[in-house]
């Protein structure tokens, strides 16, 4: 199989995987409220701890399956996780009381940590030098589910309001359809290890990676403190556009899916020219910047125009983590990819768990009634200062690396 088929077939499991999780997002709400019987404030509550149980199973079992890719290879684990996926999806379409739906948002959590797997095949196939670009697909695979997964379900939730469900799990089983007969194994015999239990969690295995490359550390760290920065979009840009701007439902869907598009084309394009005239140092100081510069833009902003410029603006934040992922790749051997991915994954599934309650209070306490401060972009001001202290821990991290 060739290197760009092999990209190919992964980006077609991680655009998918997406497509099945952005499709339920619109109708969830009403779901929750039908099963449960509460009004709209309470949904909002449960859904905030099925989104933080969601990343705690992440954080768990993200370690448990990508050590599993190291032992038995990146294709088996892969299609395990999207066939259980699938049938996740059909479990929560015919949920009859909220418990079912509970369970089924803790399984599509587990489920979920396949990315690790994903990540250590495309290290597997990709050169050293050009895996930050590489790991630039995987992100634009997320942009373009992130902007198509809620469309869709919206149009699909119209109809039905559990079709999007069913729609997710025949995409995940098609998938795993489609990865059955083309997707080919990347991880040789001779690069595999034995699985170790006590290896299987984030701490254990932040240890035994130290142990080949103390920069890991620092990266992995940078890693989880960008993804606290950037998941200020997805908790509540939203809430912040009609707080700050007036924003209308269509004009956030409209923006959001921009900030969707632009981030695609950034990480599947622009990374791709980037990387070879800036490096990956140059390439994340110029990802943070774009943040930086984005959430100084939404706090002047006064009206549309300057909104999108600081979407258009922001777009580079593209660039950071395909580039940090990149270098933190090439620190340790073969037979440690799956180990790493699901490191990070788990560290940055924490982000997931703190991110939306800080800047959901963040918001709160700097808008309407009794507000400390009446900003309502504060939270773009906070998720720029942590963002800065991601890229010091990088910038820690690169120079040791160059040390070695």
């Amino acid at each position: 199989m060739t290197h760009r088929a092999s990209l190919g077939f992964v980006f077609a499991i991680v655009l998918i995987d997406m497509l099945g999780f952005g499709i339920v997002i619109p109708v969830l709400p009403g779901l929750i409220m039908h099963l449960a019987h509460v009004p709209i404030a309470v949904a909002a509550g449960y859904a905030g701890w099925l989104s933080a149980g969601y990343a705690a199973m992440q954080f768990i079992f993200a370690p448990v399956i990508g050590n599993l890719s190291d032992r038995f290879g990146r294709r088996p684990v892969m299609l395990a996780a999207i066939l259980a996926l699938g049938l996740d999806y059909l479990l929560q379409w015919g949920a009859p009381v909220f418990g079912w739906l509970v369970v089924g948002r803790m399984l599509a959590g587990v489920t979920g940590a396949s990315f690790s797997a994903a990540y250590a095949y495309i290290a597997d196939v990709t050169p050293p030098e050009k895996r930050s670009a590489s790991f630039g697909l995987v992100g634009t695979a997320f942009g373009i589910g992130f902007v198509v997964g809620p469309a869709l379900g919206g149009i699909l939730g119209s109809i039905e309001p559990r079709l999007p469900f069913l729609a997710a799990a025949l995409l995940a089983l098609a998938n795993f359809g489609f990865g059955l007969v083309f997707l080919k194994e990347s991880l040789p015999l001779r690069d595999r290890r034995a699985f170790d239990w006590r290896r299987a969690n984030a701490l254990s295995s932040l240890r035994g990676l130290r142990g080949q490359d103390e920069t890991v550390l620092w990266f992995i760290a940078a890693l989880g403190v960008w993804q606290l920065a950037h998941i200020v979009y997805p908790s509540v840009w939203s809430y912040m556009a009609i707080a700050a701007y007036g924003f209308t439902t269509w004009q956030v869907g409209l923006a959001l899916a921009m900030v969707g598009l632009t981030s695609a084309l950034m990480q599947g394009l622009g990374l791709r020219r980037a990387l070879p005239l800036l490096g990956e140092r140059r390439a994340v100081i110029l990802g943070v910047g774009g943040l930086v510069a984005a959430s100084l833009l939404y706090v002047v902003a006064t009206g549309t125009a300057m909104v999108y410029l600081a979407i258009t603006v922001g777009s580079v934040m593209g660039f950071v983590q395909p580039s940090i992922s990149g270098l933190n790749s090439q620190a340790v051997d073969a037979r440690s990819q799956g180990e790493l991915q699901g490191t990070v994954q788990s560290v940055s599934s924490v982000a997931q768990i703190i991110g939306p309650p800080l800047y959901a209070q963040t918001l709160a306490h700097c808008s309407g009634p009794g507000a400390w401060i009446m900003l309502p972009t504060m939270p773009m001001l906070v998720s720029a200062t942590i963002a800065l202290v991601a890229l010091a821990l990088f910038l820690v991290g690169e120079r040791k690396l160059k040390k070695t």
